[in-house]
């Protein structure tokens, strides 16, 4: 069996025995394969490390967060982009907007969002979506951009079976995390309406803990009981369910 992870921030873990341990128990849970999405220029030489030190396992992407729209965002946007041809990259990402924690950077989101779609394009590249409190805002950038170069992941997706519907329609698969797990979040009976080959695996890693690790760091290794819930509202072997979401990961990232 194998799980694949398609978003975890475990490159956050900077001591070098702690990032051991967690990529062990990591196989140990045989998720073997794990994507690993950049946030701002800071976090680009712990993304790339980590993929050197694993590099069978470990997959990196480039992008400028939402939340790490400042001020200075274009030139942390021109730093990323240049760091681009450094080293093989599997999508952009992670991209997208994010209302919860700040509305005054909407506009410029949205530039750094529909800069970052183009980059996609141009290098031929999946893109992944982080979006909060902004459905609508991202659907709607989705729309003025859908070709058939754009595709790529919506990232812990936690919407109702209408938006679901809207963005599978749009070609994206949908990233199914820890919140599936909890008992009132309503995810389970969305995704048990889902065909299977729409949707993906992640833990948000150190993020949104499955059941029975809540109030905890998450971590890759957890991605079995995100995986067991699923295949359980499916009804079908967990091993099923690993190959099912790890061919669907392949058919995004290309590898």
């Amino acid at each position: 069996m194998v799980l694949t992870d398609t978003h975890t921030h475990l490159y956050y873990e900077i001591d070098p025995e702690a990032l051991a341990a967690l990529m062990q128990r990591s196989l140990d849970n045989r998720v073997s394969r794990l994507f690993l999405p950049n946030v701002d220029v800071a976090s680009i030489p712990l993304v790339m490390n980590l993929a050197s030190l694993y590099p069978q396992n470990c997959f990196p992407m480039l992008g400028l967060h939402p939340c790490d729209v400042k001020e200075t965002y274009k030139e942390e946007l021109a730093s990323i982009y240049a760091a681009i041809p450094a080293q093989k990259i599997y999508a952009i990402g992670e991209i997208g907007i994010d209302l919860y924690w700040d509305k005054t950077t909407l506009a410029n989101q949205l530039e750094a969002f529909e800069t970052q779609i183009n980059w996609a394009k141009d290098l031929n590249l999946p893109i992944v979506i982080h979006c909060r409190d902004a459905f609508d805002e991202v659907y709607a950038v989705l729309l003025k951009h859908r070709d058939e170069k754009l595709r790529g992941i919506f990232h812990c997706f936690t919407g109702n079976l209408d938006q679901a519907k809207k963005i599978i329609d749009l070609g994206f698969y949908l990233g199914i995390g820890g919140v599936v797990t909890y008992k009132n979040a309503g995810l389970d009976s969305v995704v048990a309406q889902i065909h299977l080959d729409h949707l993906v695996l992640e833990t948000d890693s150190p993020y949104l803990p499955p059941v029975p690790f809540r109030g905890k760091p998450n971590e890759s290794s957890y991605l079995v009981h995100i995986a067991q819930k699923v295949a359980d509202l499916h009804q079908i072997p967990i091993e099923e369910l690993a190959r099912i979401t790890t061919e669907n990961s392949t058919k995004i990232f290309g590898i």
